[in-house]
């Protein structure tokens, strides 16, 4: 897919992207989690399946939480979109940048810091670059804070009036 907006992080860590999400994301998450136990309840409502509605109970709940999970992975997904660029994402960039600048003048390094050796980022950041576009076979997260982002950190630097490191 051509890119046609910037690029803000091409394998965000699960927080950012959940931090990130919009007002849309969040209602779309909630008519998923309201509207799949409404049209299962609507189904039994056109084809009866004969079952008292006491009984129903069960397969309303478990409805309602394929509804929760099948919501959040469609936010987290068009939340997603954004940092690749692959939709708008004007107000991301000025949170992105608002973050990392002041994550700079903060003295911490921009992805956090984590115990894990570099190969082992390196994997975590293989199996979650592109994921949430699996997420119908196997939903991954990046919860690894790694290097491996595929943008150019100088920005930040220069927006906090930081020399960059070598």
């Amino acid at each position: 897919m051509a890119q046609r907006h910037p690029l803000i992080d091409s394998d965000p860590h699960a927080s950012r992207v959940i931090r990130y999400m919009r007002l849309e994301d969040l209602g779309a998450w909630a008519a998923f989690t309201a509207g799949v136990p409404y049209l299962f309840r609507l189904w039994d409502h056109w084809d009866p399946s004969g079952v008292r509605p006491e009984k129903l109970k069960m397969g309303i709940r478990v409805s309602a939480a394929a509804g929760f999970f099948g919501g959040f992975l469609y936010a987290y997904q068009n939340s997603s979109k954004r940092f690749w660029g692959w939709s708008e994402n004007e107000r991301e960039q000025k949170l992105d940048m608002e973050e990392m600048t002041q994550r700079l003048k903060e003295g911490k390094s921009l992805y956090g810091e984590t115990p894990a050796r570099p190969w082992v980022q390196h994997a975590a950041h293989a199996n979650s670059a592109d994921s949430q576009l699996k997420f119908g076979a196997l939903p991954m997260f990046n919860l690894m804070n790694h290097p491996f982002h595929g943008v150019d950190t100088a920005k930040y630097y220069e927006a906090a009036g930081i020399a960059k490191p070598q």
